[in-house]
């Protein structure tokens, strides 16, 4: 029979062809047709952008302005810190806009100096960047230097005013003026005013509160005070306000009242300027206190007319040789009733500055650096606003446009 192996060869056919059947739809993962899938739900969510993060300058930057250039923003989400230093570690401080969008410093930077720059930023989902620079900033030519007449940590008298001198001439004068920040407890407005190129004097409209706590932050490093000059100051200065003594002296009764806290404590017998050698008029400053001095009309413009090495209890007003002074050469008789002076005020005192009951002594001592002295109903001209401290004879309104 021919028919068996025939049929035995067609059965391993259809076998082969079945199994390749079984094969193909194993490989579908289903036996039916898949369909296409239209549900946009069942696609995956779009990745959200990253916080771009801008720093300038630019890493690795040289000769960068100490103000100006840096600053670090941020699109497409917020910063959340901002560390800017210098190569020793110390911060820049800064501030943070509202909206979390920039980050500026809010002082100078140092000159020649290298700083790294530290920014961290979110897009709204959260997700954080961080980007880093480093950059360094320009040289100066020469610099400035500035001094100041308050000494950190002082108790003062209600009239001092803060007095700061450069020892080279300032040009962008706006500049400097703004990088001096004083705040005080309780807050008053503080003004500054320049006279000349050299000297900026800072005070209140009036005379300070007693009790008032000024904190003064000296930023002038990295100003540029002239072309290529360039401040190196930066230092905190403090001080307090004691009671209020307000001294006046009246040229034309030769008499000194002295008021503290609003209530009269002493009336003293003075003299003043004899005729032709007049006190100044008008508010003036204690800015030193010299238990004995010598004191040399050669000094002031009178050649060989005085020189005393041992002036007891003398206070100086003013930059031209005021003093309100202890005066043992005169007969005691002649306070209070003649006016015998070069144009100092002076008060009865013993010579050695040993006896702490005479007049003198006593006003010493009850005496800040910071009291005022007023002289009224002098033959002579108000002193100058720039002479001394005395600012206060200067209109407020006047002042604040010398700024």
């Amino acid at each position: 029979m021919t028919t068996r192996p025939r049929g035995r060869g067609w059965s391993g056919v259809v076998a082969a062809l079945l199994g390749g059947l079984l094969l193909v739809t194993g490989c579908s993962g289903s036996g039916e047709a898949e369909e296409p899938n239209d549900d946009p739900g069942a696609s995956s969510s779009p990745k959200p952008a990253a916080v771009e993060i801008r720093i300038a300058p630019e890493d690795g930057a040289n000769g960068v302005a100490t103000s100006g250039e840096l600053a670090v923003t941020a699109e497409g989400g917020t910063l959340t810190e901002v560390t800017v230093s210098d190569a020793d570690g110390r911060a820049v401080p800064g501030e943070l806009a509202e909206d979390g969008g920039s980050w500026e410093p809010n002082e100078h930077l140092a000159n020649a100096a290298r700083y790294t720059v530290e920014a961290v930023g979110e897009n709204p989902e959260g997700q954080e960047r961080t980007r880093s620079s480093s950059f360094r900033t320009v040289a100066a030519d020469a610099t400035f230097g500035t001094n100041w007449n308050i000494p950190d940590g002082s108790e003062v008298g209600v009239g001092m005013i803060l007095s700061l001198t450069f020892d080279t001439p300032i040009e962008n004068t706006a500049a400097v003026r703004d990088a001096v920040e004083i705040t005080t407890e309780p807050a008053v407005e503080v003004a500054g005013h320049w006279f000349g190129n050299q000297r900026l004097d800072f005070r209140p409209e009036e005379y300070w509160e007693p009790g008032t706590e000024v904190e003064v932050s000296l930023r002038l490093r990295g100003v540029e005070g002239a072309d290529d000059v360039y401040g190196t100051l930066r230092e905190n200065v403090s001080f307090t306000v004691g009671r209020s003594q307000i001294s006046t002296v009246d040229a034309a009764d030769m008499s000194m009242k002295v008021v503290r806290d609003g209530e009269r404590v002493r009336t003293i017998p003075v003299t003043t300027g004899a005729p032709g050698y007049e006190t100044w008029n008008g508010r003036m400053v204690i800015t030193e206190q010299l238990v004995e001095t010598r004191m040399d009309g050669a000094t002031v413009g009178y050649e060989g007319e005085y020189d005393i090495p041992d002036v007891p209890h003398a206070m100086r007003l003013s930059d031209s040789g005021t003093f309100i002074h202890g005066n043992y050469w005169a007969g005691q008789s002649t306070f209070g009733s003649a006016n015998v002076s070069h144009g100092c005020i002076g008060l009865y005192d013993v010579q050695g500055a040993y006896d702490d009951s005479t007049p003198a002594a006593w006003f010493f001592e009850h005496s800040l650096i910071g009291d005022v002295v007023e002289v009224v109903n002098s033959n002579d001209d108000v002193i100058a606003p720039d002479n001394g401290l005395g600012g206060w004879n200067m209109d407020w309104s006047q002042w604040g446009a010398g700024q």
